[in-house]
């Protein structure tokens, strides 16, 4: 009955992991639509913004939620878009 306890702990600990990583993603998420909002009202706080969701960005990338290259990927098109954003100014 070994194997059937294992399995029984291997199930458990995903879901655990998947709690986790939700609610990382959905964390991520969030951040990211603050600063898109932060953009289209052209608000000051665009830059602040950005900083926070990079900071969450790079989090989910340290823990494996993304992969590095697709947190680096997103933080740099975000930033790109803050700094067009504010560009025109």
């Amino acid at each position: 009955m070994g194997k059937l306890s294992s399995g029984v702990k291997r199930h458990k600990q995903s879901l655990k992991r998947r709690a986790r990583n939700r609610h990382v993603r959905s964390t991520m998420k969030s951040a990211v639509k603050e600063v898109r909002a932060q953009i289209q009202e052209k608000g000051e706080k665009s830059a602040e913004a950005l900083r926070n969701a990079a900071s969450v960005i790079a989090r989910a990338g340290a823990k494996r939620v993304l992969h590095k290259k697709t947190a680096s990927r997103k933080i740099a098109r975000l930033a790109a878009a803050v700094h067009k954003a504010t560009a025109k100014k």
